[in-house]
């Protein structure tokens, strides 16, 4: 199932969103790279611990290989040079976990610019496996852009290799039919698989 997650002031559509109870991950205490190899190449991706629930839970997808065969399913361009792509586990019901605490932007000090990555989801508090890769400025889904309650939606890393594939997969050919509402004309097609998603080491310097 597509989650319905992007709905924002960045397409000029308002969130009402509440915080749900939910289930906590143990956190991260370093950076962690993810290599995602993809069908247009690699995207490696840094967790922040400045959100150590979400990181956690990213990279405990990778660890034990919920990610391999999912896929980058969604590109939304808001502006030339402004968009996202999306991905991820999309509801499978052997893969996904539970949700997770939502660790909103004001919290970590985070923000949605080029190259971060945040979860996917309907409102706090119910993100699973699904995230996704902002192209340029969409502070806009920062927490308190919409409405001063609005929680908006929770960065934990961002893309320190593979910017021009995560391009790639926003101009990547698309359904003009398939998606609902607003995400009608954004669903990839056909979609960018995830071949593997590993831990990495970081180049030494």
């Amino acid at each position: 199932m597509i989650r319905r997650t992007l709905l924002s002031a960045a397409v000029g559509l308002a969130l009402t969103l509440h915080a749900l109870p939910a289930v906590a991950q143990d956190p991260a205490v370093a950076p962690v790279r993810i290599a995602l190899e993809t069908g247009l190449g690699r995207i490696v991706i840094e967790t922040d611990p400045r959100a150590p629930i979400t990181a956690s839970n990213f990279v405990r997808y990778a660890d034990e290989r919920r990610f391999d065969g999912v896929t980058f399913y969604r590109g939304m361009t808001v502006a030339p040079g402004h968009g996202l792509v999306q991905g991820g586990a999309s509801g499978a019901s052997d893969r996904v976990l539970p949700p997770i605490a939502h660790e909103p932007t004001s919290q970590t000090g985070l923000t949605h610019t080029t190259g971060a990555v945040s979860m996917a989801a309907a409102a706090p508090g119910q993100a699973t496996g699904d995230f996704f890769i902002i192209i340029g400025d969409l502070s806009s889904l920062d927490a308190g852009k919409v409405t001063p309650e609005d929680q908006g939606f929770a960065v934990f890393g961002r893309v320190v290799e593979g910017m021009d594939v995560v391009h790639a997969i926003l101009d990547a050919p698309k359904s003009p039919t398939e998606g609902e509402g607003v995400m009608r004309g954004q669903m990839l097609d056909p979609r960018v698989p995830i071949v593997s998603a590993r831990r990495v080491q970081a180049a030494a310097d």
